[in-house]
């Protein structure tokens, strides 16, 4: 066994306890002579330029904000900028709050997802109101009014009007802030 690496696999060979082999040993308490780091946990994994990059602009912000002195800020877009690991990253935002602009854009964002996705629901009524108006007039043997057209067009009229006109509570809300 000299000159050759004891794998756990080897370890069978070896009586249990056997005082000189180290090897033995430390895999008996779960360690392992030459075993390389674990990689898989966040702590362990190599900060890539944009893990770097979004740390930055999050402290850009934090100074913008108030929420650091340029000398803090400084300090921490030295560390930033030489992380080699995630690790080593996390702490310098770890105690910042979030962004206004940030909470602002992810505000907007939510609030576009939710006019998109009330279209959506305008597209599932019209399927429904079409279906219940070709089933009406498939009845009637002959082609009959396009009624649905008039609670749609209500409808995507309110739809629209939330895209050109801002809701009173955001209203509300912004002059609260201030």
């Amino acid at each position: 066994m000299y000159g050759r690496f004891v794998t756990p696999e080897d370890d069978h060979a070896t009586p249990r306890g056997h005082a000189g082999n180290s090897a033995n040993t430390q895999h008996e308490r779960g360690e392992h002579p030459m075993a390389t780091p674990d990689f898989t946990k966040p702590a362990a994994l190599r900060a890539s330029d944009a893990d770097r990059n979004a740390v930055i602009e999050r402290l850009g912000d934090a100074l913008a904000d108030g929420a650091l002195d340029t000398a803090e800020y400084h300090r921490r877009l030295e560390a930033a900028a030489t992380a080699v690991t995630v690790d080593r990253l996390e702490p310098l935002t770890a105690d910042l709050p979030v962004s206004r602009a940030r909470a602002e854009a992810a505000r907007q964002q939510a609030d576009k997802r939710e006019w998109l996705n009330e279209w959506g629901y305008w597209g599932a009524g019209a399927l429904i109101m079409t279906v219940i108006w070709a089933v009406s007039s498939l009845k009637a043997g002959e082609l009959t009014w396009y009624w649905p057209v008039a609670p749609l067009g209500i409808w995507a009229a309110v739809l629209v009007s939330y895209a050109l006109w801002p809701d009173a509570k955001d209203k509300h809300r912004d002059i609260i802030r201030r």
